[in-house]
């Protein structure tokens, strides 16, 4: 045998040692000269199948329990409807923390949500009427251009439920009463725009038009700092070029799914019936602090709730975020 013969074999000898160290192979002949003839090596190799096994199981699972996501769209009838994010289990998360748990454990998914291809921003400018029909929740707007002696027991009720509502408020009353408002934003809601002086404003020139969503959104700003998104038109009057010019500056139109026509003193009992009866997923529901609204508002809120229905602001309704994740 030659030098080089040699040295080849001498190093392929050493390299066989090396890799014995760290790959189990010194195990394997320790455990065969202790009797122990397989052993090492079967668990090495069932720990990989049963991993294998479990990462086969999750990506089978996680298959049944995609939900696709729903694309905002313009409807012909309840114009721009946002869209609503699809879930998909966490394939490497939830292996991950299974193989981390103890053995044995139910898996635990983890979920993440799945953007919309169209959100409502990729809309043309059109008024929104209601959120998303796949997504169970409802928000109360309360528009105040009037009624100050409602606002606070409205809040108190809305407190005690533990629920939030959007307050769009007139930018002649937010001028007059800057500490009831910051009253309502202390205790959590959401502070939007109806516009100043309470116009129609399909019937105003171009110019003041814009000054009457311009100066309230201004005063929002500088009052309660808040950056405006959403704007309310005043008794729900407005044209194409009204929608145009709120998004010119920035804000989307809400409208309303439901109104309870509280400012015709109607009783509780005929608000929470109707409430009642017609809400559903998605439902923007329009009052105003006054007497009847003030009344109704407890069992307009239980009303809502025990259609499974939760409350937000506008702003929650109308994002495409899901409600809820599914439990394992």
């Amino acid at each position: 045998m030659n030098r080089k013969k040699f040295a080849i074999i001498l190093f392929c000898m050493m390299l066989v040692f090396v890799m014995g160290q760290f790959t189990g192979v010194r195990a394997f002949v320790e455990g065969v000269e202790r009797g122990q003839s397989g052993s090492y090596a079967f668990e090495l190799f069932n720990d990989s199948e049963t991993m294998d096994t479990l990462k086969s199981k999750i990506q089978e699972e996680a298959a049944k329990r995609k939900i696709e996501p729903v694309d905002a769209v313009i409807d012909r009838v309840w114009k721009a409807i946002p869209g609503y994010n699809g879930l998909e289990v966490d394939i490497e998360s939830t292996y991950q923390k299974t193989k981390a748990g103890p053995e044995g454990a139910e898996i635990q998914y983890v979920y993440r949500e799945i953007k919309p291809r169209v959100s409502l921003d990729d809309l043309e400018p059109q008024p929104i009427y209601r959120g998303n029909p796949a997504k169970p929740m409802a928000a109360l707007m309360i528009n105040v251009a009037w009624g100050n002696q409602y606002v606070v027991p409205m809040l108190d009720t809305l407190d005690e439920a533990k629920v939030k509502a959007t307050f769009f408020l007139d930018g002649s009353w937010l001028k007059k009463n800057v500490e009831l408002a910051l009253e309502i934003q202390k205790r959590g809601h959401q502070i939007e725009n109806h516009a100043y002086s309470h116009p129609n404003m399909s019937q105003l020139e171009d110019s003041r038009a814009r000054l009457e969503i311009s100066k309230t959104k201004d005063l929002l700003k500088e009052k309660l700092d808040v950056d405006n998104r959403w704007f309310a038109p005043p008794s729900g009057d407005f044209n194409d070029k009204t929608v145009r010019q709120a998004a010119d500056q920035g804000l989307k139109t809400v409208l309303w799914t439901l109104d309870t026509v509280d400012w015709r003193n109607p009783t509780p009992y005929s608000i929470v019936a109707k409430i009642s009866k017609k809400v559903e997923p998605g439902s923007l529901i329009l009052m105003h602090p006054t007497a009847s609204s003030s009344e109704a508002l407890k069992d307009i809120i239980k009303s809502i709730q025990d259609k499974g229905l939760k409350l937000g602001t506008v702003d929650e309704t109308l994002s495409p975020s899901r409600v809820g994740t599914p439990v394992s």
